[in-house]
């Protein structure tokens, strides 16, 4: 199964080549790389009206189908077919004026790194209703992209490993003394490096982390190094290393805790310190169905339709009417949750498009020791 997380290993190579690997991206858009189906409604009055979303498919894809694109259609009558295409395809696609899809649901960051590719429409924000009535962060509203939710990156440990002992922070993360056993990060196949992690340890507060103070980050991270056995590239992999009790503490995306609990596994998360990292909307350039897509947008950011979601998958909506509309259990489930919010931190999405090859490079050779 494809995680909502953008899977990085075809992102970097996906929208750092796409220029240089056009000619073969094509052949594969050509093809119809990834797969793609339509919402089934049960109308039919209007069927003849479509519009394509790019989404990452699995589990995730799933609680779209249900919470989003089948209300969607049942409400505008506008189909909706869905392709999980990766990044190269798309973007080889867009440069030639004929993209499969009309709406992305991608990373904020991999939206960032389209516009500079120029393969976004520049949005008409008049056009996006559910902006105000669900109270969008001004953050997460740009020229191009609009933010739905976000994906936490955070602590599991397990609740069995330290005598009754919690780790409240990263400091304690770092602590093999006082949290003995091992421990996993991931790898920059699966997300950003985790340079905030080690300089929140080190005292670092969560105001003052950007810019990133490189030369520090890894001189705590050489610190850990000895006890960090396994680098994770994939969402479920941390939750197999504490399962078996490989590592007594992980970094993890949060949305992944809920599903070892609930197979029994004696794990807990921490918030302190979290990171955010958003996932959004945008209309790629030249969409045919531009209508369309403004109008799957417009519903989709709607905060009732945020938190359908949310009760459908583990996404941590951007709208904070949605928490609004959601139980006390079901609310404080989510990272986004009021309660939690004020302990995790936006990563700097413009910092790490101007460093993240370089800190990847550093990373890579850093590991290898």
């Amino acid at each position: 199964m494809r995680d909502a997380r953008i899977d990085r290993r075809l992102f970097l190579r996906g929208v750092g080549g796409a220029t240089a690997g056009l000619a073969a991206a094509t052949a594969l858009s050509a093809c119809g790389t990834g797969t793609s189906r339509t919402a089934s409604t049960g109308t039919g009055g209007k069927g003849s009206k479509t519009v394509v979303v790019r989404d990452s498919g699995g589990s995730y894809g799933a609680a779209l189908q249900k919470a989003i694109y089948t209300p969607f259609t049942q409400e505008t009558g506008i189909q909706v077919k869905v392709l999980n295409l990766d990044d190269a395809p798309l973007l080889a696609q867009i440069k030639q004026g004929r993209p499969q899809c009309d709406l992305i649901n991608n990373s904020m960051t991999a939206h960032f790194k389209y516009v500079k590719q120029d393969a976004l429409e520049a949005l008409d924000l008049d056009r996006l209703k559910s902006l105000k009535s669900a109270k969008i962060p001004k953050a997460q509203i740009t020229d191009h992209a609009i933010g739905h939710s976000f994906y936490g990156q955070c602590i599991a440990y397990r609740t069995d490993a330290f005598g009754g002992k919690k780790p409240e922070s990263w400091a304690d993360f770092w602590d093999t003394k006082a949290f003995t056993g091992g421990r996993a990060m991931v790898s920059p196949d699966g997300d950003l490096p985790e340079l905030e992690f080690a300089l929140l340890a080190d005292g670092v507060p969560m105001d003052k982390l950007y810019p990133l103070d490189v030369d520090r980050a890894f001189k705590v991270l050489t610190r850990l190094r000895p006890d960090i056995k396994k680098f994770w590239d994939s969402g479920p992999l941390p939750g197999v290393l504490l399962s078996r009790q490989e590592v007594t503490m992980s970094t993890v995306w949060d949305g992944r805790v809920a599903d070892l609990q609930k197979q029994g596994v004696p794990v807990e998360r921490q918030l302190n310190g979290m990171r955010r990292q958003f996932s959004g909307y945008a209309i790629a350039k030249g969409a045919a169905h531009a209508d369309g897509a403004y109008q799957l947008m417009d519903f989709a950011l709607r905060a009732e339709n945020q938190a359908a979601l949310a009760k459908a998958f583990p996404s941590n909506p951007s709208s904070p009417v949605a928490y609004e509309k959601l139980s006390e259990e079901e609310r404080n489930a989510l990272a986004g949750a009021p309660k939690y919010y004020d302990k995790g931190f936006d990563a700097d999405v413009d910092w790490w498009l101007k460093n993240e090859a370089a800190v990847t490079k550093r990373w890579l050779e850093w590991a290898r020791g």
